[in-house]
């Protein structure tokens, strides 16, 4: 099981990207940089492979309609080469607030358009054939009757570092969740509970693995949470650091998407929180963000993160492990972050 961790986009990068020179040293292996609509993702990319060597560096995630399904290709293939061959491309829809809000591109059809991303990028790297696609929302190069008329099928200039870049999809809910274990390379959920998680996503999964290419490989799953590895935490002290977690899992699963489009919210009853997931957003959507994050479950919170002695972190991993988690995703809280990550690539190896 490899080890990763984020880097968040609200600020202070070039002091995350030190501490991720520091915890390559430590054992980390993966960092995914978000990008929602802060500053782009693969400035940051290029960033960090210039000052790492090891670790593999991930999109968490580039949304499918800011960019132009060659762009998509050219980008992936462009860091895979300045990071001789670690870049991971992590791709998702975002949500309509951001894409019709800040982009201003209709959302229109999500899951088809991440499909047909994932397949035109693999054509552009194959470099087999010029690259032509004509799907529901890549249509490359325009048909007759569309602009000037000039275009033409092109091939990618370069021959990339890898023809298989990893492709990652964050997907949330449904046929989604199937065509990610159908297509994708890995998967990245959100509240990954490893006892629980088959409730929430265990037939799609499955329908999805049924039909997947085995030159694909396994299905990767990257999932984790907040980690804090102390033999003097106790239950009343794990409690009190998961507690961190409360307004950030309340603001997702009680304010965002609209009252009857939260799939957060939905994957929070799927668990069987049903009124908890009510009350969260009735509670936030009135404004009373403290009382929404008090109502967030315990139990879910202990499920997805680790925090709490090495014997119960080993317990937690094992779990982890259990349910296909090959690269475990953690935000260090409890003190020294090179340690916490020592500790932990100790109790996996």
């Amino acid at each position: 099981m490899k080890l990763s961790m984020a880097i968040n986009y609200s600020g202070g990068f070039k002091e995350a990207a030190q501490r991720v020179v520091e915890l390559e040293k430590a054992g980390l292996d993966v960092v995914w940089i978000a990008e929602a609509y802060s500053f782009d993702a693969i400035s940051q990319v290029g960033y960090l492979a210039a000052i790492t060597e090891r670790v593999e560096i991930g999109t968490g995630i580039l949304n499918v309609y800011s960019r132009t399904a060659a762009l998509m290709a050219m980008t992936a293939a462009g860091c895979d080469h300045v990071s001789d061959g670690r870049f991971i491309l992590g791709l998702g829809a975002s949500g309509p607030q951001v894409i019709e809000g800040f982009h201003g591109v209709p959302y229109e059809k999500p899951m088809v358009r991440i499909k047909e991303y994932i397949e035109a990028c693999r054509q552009i790297w194959a470099r087999e054939q010029k690259f032509e696609f004509h799907g529901q929302t890549v249509n490359v190069p325009l048909p007759e009757g569309e602009g000037t008329g000039l275009g033409k099928p092109l091939k990618l200039i370069n021959h990339p570092v890898r023809k298989d870049i990893p492709i990652w999809w964050a997907s949330l809910m449904g046929l989604s969740v199937t065509a990610t274990a159908q297509h994708a390379n890995g998967w990245l959920p959100i509240f990954f509970d490893p006892e629980k998680f088959h409730n929430v996503w265990g037939d799609e999964l499955k329908a999805g693995l049924a039909k997947r290419d085995p030159a694909l490989g396994q299905l990767e799953i990257s999932a984790g949470g907040m980690l804090a590895i102390d033999d003097k935490i106790d239950d009343e002290a794990r409690h009190k650091i998961l507690d961190f977690a409360r307004p950030n899992a309340a603001l997702y699963i009680g304010g965002m998407g609209a009252r009857d489009k939260n799939f957060y919210n939905t994957i929070c009853q799927k668990y069987g929180y049903v009124q908890e997931a009510i009350d969260i957003q009735d509670l936030y959507l009135e404004g009373k963000k403290d009382e929404a994050a008090a109502r967030v479950p315990a139990q879910m919170l202990e499920n997805s993160n680790l925090v709490g002695s090495k014997s119960y972190i080993k317990e937690r991993l094992a779990a982890f492990k259990e349910a296909g988690v090959t690269i475990l995703s953690v935000n260090p809280v409890g003190g020294d972050a090179v340690k916490q990550i020592e500790t932990l690539r100790e109790l996996l190896d």
